[in-house]
């Protein structure tokens, strides 16, 4: 009995460690939009509850089948950097923060996702100083950030 509890524990506390890393406040990975759908389409598009997805404990939606088949067989291409959280965020101020996901940079094939309301446009930020210096800090950042609520 003794070793089936701490086996549980185990898995509770390494299913909650991985879903930690993901902005998924809202219910989905990038508050329901599909991922796929950054890199296919001329904009993002908001996935549909007919098409969802539990990817390694991390709910996400699709607005078609064609597009969660194309997730299947690559997820970590179509992943968000920095667990879906506001990349400049990470990168400057070295926290978790919400995103917007309709804004977006795809960059070297990679997803970042930005914070964008009351007059106030992370991309704008990020895109306004040294992109490669904001990514090597919000890589660095995240290593200690990921598993922190």
């Amino acid at each position: 009995m003794k070793y089936y509890s701490i086996f549980f524990l185990f898995f509770l506390t390494s299913l909650q460690a991985q879903t930690l890393d993901y902005n998924i406040k809202n219910g989905f990975l990038a508050n329901g939009y599909d991922l796929v759908s950054y890199f296919t389409a001329q904009k993002p598009v908001k996935g549909s509850s007919q098409y969802t997805y539990n990817y390694n404990g991390i709910p996400l939606q699709f607005s078609s089948q064609e597009n969660l088949r194309l997730f299947l067989k690559n997820p970590t291409a179509y992943l968000p950097q920095y667990g879906g959280y506001c990349a400049y965020a990470i990168a400057v101020k070295k926290i978790k923060m919400k995103i917007d996901p309709e804004t977006y940079e795809i960059r070297a094939g990679k997803l970042y996702l930005f914070y964008n309301a009351w007059f106030s446009n992370t991309l704008n930020d990020w895109l306004a100083g040294d992109v490669l210096q904001y990514q090597r800090q919000a890589d660095a950042n995240w290593k200690q950030l990921k598993f922190i609520q």
